[in-house]
């Protein structure tokens, strides 16, 4: 039973955090409105999230253990309950930056403790892999409803769209009180403390691995990506209301067609790379991208703010647009199972480590880089340099190709 609700408790903790960190594009939409700031001020709430993530993941990850998983994960759960309680009381610009500050301090510690205590709740590979799926579906589930949840409370005028954070700090606590009524053994979790404490700190193991070619190559992969990625996902909600001038609460339920494809896509590659080799899927997966954002976007000329009163008035390109999720979808996941099997298991951790950091990086890069272009050009164009990216993300995958197949002639990698 124990058991059942730590399992409950990982599970509930994903969903709140992914309603939690996407609702950052919701949140632009709404700040510019309500809080009266430019784009380039509210694409800065991406960087308090992701770079409060990339910080705080460098320097705890390693201690965690120590201080205890499980009381690790209730401390972040409790920030993010308190970051869920800033929003409404206080209702300002600086509250949306202190608030994504904290819950991304707060992911940080989750992410890395829900890794953790998958291989403690799980018997065998074969079920880690099955919690691990599922716990990722279910994170994209937070994600889509994340979208409706603040669509139901958006109004189009005043501070009504506030209301669901308490929707999203009651998911919270929920969360943190499965937590609390549950025990998990951590004995597994001080194995080797001996042997990992005379080869130093985590994070100076994180920079030497850092210096190898091939992780050089796979850090950029995945940092470009994630700059697509959050790019898109952050600044779809205004791109469809400026754009394509659908009203504000439309322009939150279109973009939950992206996450929803972003699943799809998810789940859909585990079934062909089972079948087909990952590099030319993924070459595929690019070209289909780029030829997506090449045909749809131009649907969005000619377009004129007040004609769009319900979804049989929307234009084709909100439809349309978001199917890029499918075939973006598949690239994160499988470059870091490529990057793991090329690996020796000692790596797996820092290298982990370097994805989280990275990641967070480029979400930062992307969000801040699209929102100057929507201020200073358009949202279209914004969208459209999003093939620069993509071909340097395509090269990217080329050199990890090559490099992965140069380590795998050599016996093994030079120790760290």
């Amino acid at each position: 039973m124990a058991r059942t609700r730590l399992i409950a408790a990982l599970i509930l903790t994903y969903v709140a955090f992914a309603m939690l960190l996407n609702s950052v594009g919701t949140v632009i939409l709404q700040s510019i409105s309500s809080f009266d700031v430019t784009k380039p001020q509210a694409s800065t709430l991406e960087g308090f999230k992701d770079i409060t993530i990339a910080i705080v993941s460098f320097a705890t990850a390693s201690y965690l253990p120590r201080f205890g998983l499980r009381n690790s994960l209730i401390a972040a759960l409790a920030l993010a309950l308190l970051a869920c309680l800033v929003m409404p009381m206080i209702g300002s610009f600086g509250a949306a930056q202190l608030h994504f500050a904290m819950v991304g301090a707060a992911f940080a510690v989750a992410k890395v403790v829900v890794y953790s205590m998958i291989g403690l709740v799980t018997s065998d590979a074969r079920h880690h892999a099955s919690l691990t799926s599922l716990i990722e579906g279910m994170f994209m589930l937070g994600v889509l409803s994340s979208y409706w949840v603040f669509s139901a409370f958006i109004d189009p005028a005043g501070l009504r769209w506030l209301n669901a954070y308490w929707v999203l700090a009651a998911v919270t606590g929920l969360a943190l009180a499965l937590l609390l009524s549950a025990r998990v053994d951590e004995a597994r979790t001080h194995e080797g403390e001996a042997d990992a404490a005379s080869e130093g700190p985590a994070f100076v193991a994180m920079l030497r691995l850092a210096a190898l070619p091939l992780v050089l190559v796979f850090v950029a992969c995945a940092f470009l990506f994630v700059l697509i990625e959050q790019g898109i996902q952050t600044w779809l909600p205004t791109f469809n209301n400026e754009v394509l001038h659908l009203p504000a609460q439309m322009s939150v339920q279109a973009a939950s067609l992206f996450a929803a494809c972003l699943a799809i896509g998810r789940f859909g590659a585990g079934a062909v790379m089972a079948r087909f080799d990952w590099y030319p899927v993924l070459n595929a997966c690019l070209a289909i991208l780029a030829a997506l954002i090449i045909l749809v976007l131009p649907l969005a000329d000619g377009l004129v703010p007040g004609a769009i009163h319900g979804w049989a008035d929307a234009p084709a390109a909100a439809f349309l647009f978001p199917l890029i999720g499918i075939v973006l979808a598949p690239v994160y996941p499988t470059i870091i199972s490529v990057m793991l099997s090329a690996m020796p298991h000692r790596q797996h951790p820092p290298l982990m480590g370097l994805v989280v950091v990275f990641s967070a990086l480029g979400g930062t890069t992307g969000s801040i880089i699209t929102g100057a272009i929507f201020a200073h050009l358009d949202g279209r164009t914004a969208f459209t340099l999003m093939l620069v990216p993509t071909a340097v993300l395509g090269a990217g995958l080329f050199l990890l190709r090559r490099r992965i197949a140069l380590a795998s002639q050599d016996a093994k990698l030079r120790p760290i």
